[in-house]
């Protein structure tokens, strides 16, 4: 632009220096919206809660090796019917590096960070 003053300005932005074509200068886009979380159930039979806690666990763990994204420290277990009793099945205990334990709830000794060879701290093993 040759010419900086506001009123050409005005003219240039209300379109083609005669002001019958479209602006030259669009409103801003707005802005992407971030990703939201959302939550899948997934429906099975067990004799007890402690069959049915081993056998979530072992479907986070299938589907975390099979996509990379799950959030597999947000995985909890509740009954069909009361949603709200939902327990956690992953530890979750925030590391040095703000890594997530993935061992399961409740278990003894060292946190673990996700993936082979991951990161460990914390006390260590409790007899």
């Amino acid at each position: 632009m040759r010419d900086n003053r506001a009123a050409y300005w005005r003219r240039w932005k209300a379109g083609r220096l005669g002001g019958d074509g479209p602006p030259l200068v669009a409103p801003p886009p707005r802005p992407p919206r971030p990703d939201r979380h959302f939550t899948v159930h997934l429906g099975f039979t067990a004799a007890d809660l402690v069959t049915a806690r081993e056998v979530a666990v072992g479907y986070a763990e299938a589907l975390s090796v099979l996509r990379p994204e799950l959030a597999i420290g947000a995985s909890a277990l509740s009954p069909a019917d009361a949603w709200q009793r939902a327990e956690r099945l992953f530890c979750g205990a925030l590391g040095p590096d703000s890594e997530r334990c993935v061992d399961v709830a409740g278990h003894a000794g060292f946190h673990h960070a996700p993936g082979p060879g991951g990161l460990g701290w914390g006390d260590g093993d409790r007899g």
